[in-house]
């Protein structure tokens, strides 16, 4: 059976074939036309039509390298379904190395926007109606924010239909079972009644080798899961996620110089100490404790603390020792080395 011609802000993409889409957004002050940029590769034959976008706050740039990637694989003339990639999202933030739009507002707090709204409210109804509302599944690619990093996992609502397959599937070494946020881009793509994952990994406006390879490894997985793309013969064992019962940010006591050793994916026990708050005479040293038995999956890459600043994030698993040694073998596996 052949797939049927795939149409997106009002071009038509043939069965077969792959196009740029250029979707305007909006007029600059300065004259000329800011539009999103869309990638679609439509397979010969139906199948999921899945979008994979990145840049939603826009220093977050790992997710545009795994995008780029993802478009320079080979191998689409096997695809079953439609890909569409949306490299840049907040193409205001992107350009200004900011994660906000030039009214300060947070895209990812705007969905599902509105063509009347303010800017970010217009950005949100735009890619609302052009891209989430033509598919049939969605990841949307994230990082840590500025000087925070993230260790590579996946956020989704695993009670809604479909996405713990996706989330299980993408092969991050840990879940993370997370309740939408309102006017997030995953609320507004759920009450459309498509499932979505978010992928969390690195920090904002620096590229992570092993992140963006884990990202786009994941994104085939998926598309291999939903049969979109052959299935491959696994090398060595699967990575099996682990799913976080909760979560904790560990708080800086006092304002200072943070000393910390610590690595992402490193687990740590309750009442350990997980780094040092000192001050620059070196006249007190205040240790900080772990609240809890977890591993770390994200935290600050930033020395100079105020007091109350997050400083190391800890996630709390059923099975701590099995989820440390999942995180170990993903690293390595990952190891741009290799």
């Amino acid at each position: 059976m052949s797939n049927a011609p795939f149409e997106l802000n009002g071009e038509i993409v043939a069965p077969g074939t792959r196009k740029t889409i250029w979707i305007p957004v909006s007029r600059r002050y300065t004259a000329g036309e800011v539009s999103l940029p869309v990638s679609v590769i439509h397979g010969r034959r139906p199948g999921p039509r899945l979008f994979v976008s990145a840049a939603i706050h826009g220093d977050e740039i790992n997710g545009v390298e795994i995008v780029r990637r993802l478009l320079k694989r080979t191998g689409y003339s096997k695809l079953r379904g439609t890909l569409i990639a949306v490299p840049v999202v907040n193409i205001y933030g992107f350009v200004a190395q900011s994660r906000y739009l030039p009214d300060r507002r947070d895209l990812n707090r705007s969905f599902p926007g509105s063509p009347k709204g303010s800017l970010a409210a217009r950005l949100a109804n735009t890619f609302m109606t052009e891209i989430a509302s033509k598919a049939t599944h969605g990841v949307d690619l994230h990082t840590g924010s500025l000087h925070r990093a993230n260790l590579p996992q996946i956020r989704a609502n695993l009670d809604f239909p479909g996405s713990e397959t996706m989330a299980q599937s993408f092969g991050a070494p840990v879940i993370m079972d997370a309740a939408t946020r309102p006017g997030s881009l995953r609320e507004a793509v759920q009450k459309l009644g498509i499932p979505i994952i978010v992928y969390e990994a690195g920090e904002a406006l620096r590229f992570d080798e092993i992140s963006i390879r884990a990202g786009l490894q994941g994104v085939v997985s998926v598309m291999r899961d939903l049969e979109m793309l052959p299935p491959i013969k696994a090398k060595g064992r699967r990575i099996e996620p682990f799913v976080a019962r909760g979560s904790t940010w560990v708080r800086a006591p006092e304002s200072g110089i943070l000393v910390s050793h610590l690595k992402l994916g490193a687990r740590v026990k309750k009442g350990e100490t997980l780094g040092l708050i000192s001050d620059p005479l070196a006249e007190e040293e205040i240790p900080i404790l772990s609240p809890t038995d977890g591993v770390l999956i994200g935290g600050t890459n930033l020395p100079l603390m105020n007091e109350g600043d997050a400083l190391f994030h800890i996630g709390v698993f059923e099975s701590l020792a099995t989820a440390a040694e999942e995180v170990e073998l993903f690293q390595g596996n990952l190891d741009p080395t290799l």
